[in-house]
């Protein structure tokens, strides 16, 4: 992460909190703590306030929380260490005593609420800060586009285990081993290899012991983790040839993925990119398969701003890293779903997702 990437997002803050009238919010959710400060510990809370910042913290992150905050170029804020979270709350009641401070009521517990509004007014300022994290810089994209290669090696080289025979979670164990050897911290989400006419007709199916068979769709949704930043990816395969009726939904489903990439660009509506994917699937009269939205920004969290789907009403800048995810799904069929992770720029958008997608039919495995 960059310097100005932290520095600027604690001003836009500032200047955001100043049109609601406020002058200063306490930051409790991960990766907006995350950043806004460069800290990455599992307990904290930050205070953005006009008269400065301050991270609370306990001991396990002392020393942590100075260094990082010093290499993101946020020495500025003060560090203070608390050794209970009781001790932490009072100082932060203290020191906001008497005034009034945003917060994020969609994160902060009700008890550490009550507490800090026993001698304050507490105001909701929720998702202002994600949409400060929305545009990514070129250290943040640099991290997710080495996640999204991380990810596409890995599918590439299990190949040889889309076979019958083979179990989702087999196919889930390897895809998540490979990653980690090829340099990701961990899977980024919850790795979905989803099979057959029941499992790959839900979008989010979790593996199972379930065995690849000669007919099967086989979804498989899967994301790198790299220093804090995700990736995002999808793609479907049929093992055997392909019924017509497989060729022809994955056919529908790459055209209208591909309609949806091409409306990709700053400036554009998020409900037009969804609008663009579902037309390819009215025309075919299957837009009713189509069950879910189009995608959504990743970033320090796998799903944030943007959204993309049809009650969305945000424009797209440069910067976002967004996914465009078209599929179709019954059950008795299985599913189709493919995925690319893009980053959008004043003219389109850049494409992370290299694997291909051009066919249902497996790759065969690279050699590594």
């Amino acid at each position: 992460m960059t310097l100005l990437t932290v520095a600027g997002r604690a001003e836009r803050l500032l200047t955001a909190l100043d049109e609601r009238g406020l002058d200063q919010m306490i930051v409790s959710d991960r990766s907006n703590l995350r950043g806004l400060s460069g800290f990455t510990g599992s307990a904290g809370v930050l205070l953005i306030s006009a008269r400065g910042h301050v991270l609370i913290t306990d001991g396990r992150y002392t020393n942590q929380a100075r260094e990082q905050l010093d290499h993101a170029g946020a020495s500025s804020i003060e560090v203070r260490t608390c050794r209970t979270l009781s001790e932490q709350r009072r100082v932060l009641a203290e020191i906001v005593s008497g005034r009034i401070v945003g917060a994020e009521a969609t994160v902060m517990s009700h008890d550490g609420w009550a507490a800090c509004s026993a001698d304050n007014e507490l105001l909701p300022v929720d998702g202002v800060v994600g949409q400060l994290r929305r545009a990514k810089d070129e250290a943040e994209i640099a991290l997710i586009a080495c996640a999204a290669e991380i990810a596409t090696n890995a599918l590439h080289s299990i190949g040889h285990l889309l076979i019958p025979g083979v179990s989702e979670r087999e196919i889930r164990d390897e895809l998540e081993y490979k990653m980690r050897k090829l340099g990701a911290d961990g899977p980024s989400y919850e790795t979905i290899v989803a099979s057959g006419p029941t499992n790959a007709a839900l979008p989010h199916a979790r593996p199972t012991s379930r065995q690849l068979a000669v007919g099967d769709t086989v979804v498989i949704d899967v994301g790198a983790l790299v220093d804090g930043y995700h990736s995002d990816m999808t793609r479907s395969f049929v093992i055997g040839d392909p019924t017509d009726e497989q060729q022809h939904w994955y056919q529908l489903v790459h055209e209208s993925q591909l309609a949806g990439l091409a409306a990709v660009a700053a400036g554009v509506n998020v409900r037009d990119i969804d609008r663009a994917c579902r037309a390819v699937f009215e025309g075919a009269d299957c837009a009713d398969l189509y069950v879910h939205g189009t995608g959504h920004g990743v970033g320090l969290d796998i799903h944030e701003e943007p959204f993309l789907g049809a009650s969305g009403d945000l424009e797209l800048v440069a910067g976002d890293v967004v996914t465009v995810e078209p599929g179709l799904y019954r059950v008795g069929t299985g599913g189709i779903r493919i995925e690319d992770l893009v980053v959008v720029t004043p003219e389109g958008h850049r494409n992370l997702t290299t694997h291909p997608k051009d066919s249902p039919c497996p790759q065969s495995p690279q050699t590594i």
